[in-house]
């Protein structure tokens, strides 16, 4: 029976305590990740560390950031009921790099809908205040409120 890595117990643990070794592994799958090593001997070498010890720890320490990978937001928007505001937004959601999880929108009113967008902004490009400057500042936009945020 094959286990994988969030069977273990984790712990959280400040990176100054950690033995070199450790640190120098998550430095070298670091290269790897960012195409900066072609391999994990050229990783290895790079951080002063052999690639016995790599292996040892590589499927053992991990950056904070992997454990959490997704990042989360709800945004209610207060629209002008205009043939393609919703789709303008959305396109202008898509290019930042986030991706919507929901969308609930209500039947326009007196000309004006409410929109609840969800989006998972983990790859978002840039600040999410950039984006929600953007979508501010689109002439159709009322109102952009930030409902929710999670991990």
């Amino acid at each position: 029976m094959k286990t994988n890595r969030f069977d273990k117990k984790f712990y959280l643990v400040r990176e100054d305590v950690l033995p070199d070794v450790m640190k120098k592994t998550m430095e070298a799958k670091e290269l790897l990740d960012r195409g900066k090593a072609e391999s994990v001997g050229e990783a290895a070498a790079i951080v002063d560390l052999s690639r016995s010890a790599f292996y040892k720890y590589r499927d053992t320490v991990f950056p904070f950031s992997s454990i959490v990978k997704e990042r989360l937001i709800t945004l209610f928007f207060h629209l002008e009921d205009r043939s393609g505001a919703l789709s303008r937004l959305l396109s202008l959601v898509a290019e930042a790099g986030c991706n919507v999880l929901t969308i609930h929108q209500t039947i326009p009113l007196q000309g004006m809908a409410n929109v609840t967008i969800s989006l998972n902004i983990s790859q978002i490009q840039g600040e999410i205040e950039n984006l929600l400057e953007k979508l501010r500042s689109l002439d159709y936009v009322e109102k952009v409120e930030v409902v929710g945020t999670g991990a």
